[in-house]
């Protein structure tokens, strides 16, 4: 019976300081356009694996400018490691050229459920 008041009392504490945690975190929302060998590489399903990884939100494309264009949200940390990411690694076969982020804000909710791959332009 002690053990069982213990454990009750350990899991809600650790319910109510996760609940704290993750309303505090702010959601940091940016714009990302990236130029280069970044069409016929790869890149958007390394990208795509990459933000599934870091637990970010949001989406990218081909653009008829030969680029990939998208938008990413999640905690801050996170956000600036995938740019980060998009900036210097890529996939195996790209080459970054310049990467350009845009519209920079934090926002109070996610726009999207998942990170997800759109049909080129």
């Amino acid at each position: 019976m002690f053990r069982l008041l213990i454990l009750t009392t350990i899991v809600t504490s650790f319910k109510y300081r996760t609940v704290t945690t993750v309303a505090a975190m702010s959601i940091k929302s940016v714009d990302f356009e990236i130029f280069g060998r970044v069409q016929g590489v790869f890149f958007r399903k390394y990208t795509k694996k990459q933000a599934d990884k870091l637990g970010l939100r949001g989406w990218c494309m081909n653009t008829s400018k030969g680029t990939v264009q998208g938008q990413i949200q999640g905690p801050s940390d996170n956000v600036e490691s995938m740019m980060q990411w998009l900036r210097t690694t890529g996939s195996p076969s790209s080459q970054i050229d310049k990467a350009e982020f845009k519209n920079e804000k934090e926002v109070s909710e996610y726009s999207f459920n998942d990170f997800s791959i759109r049909k080129d332009y």
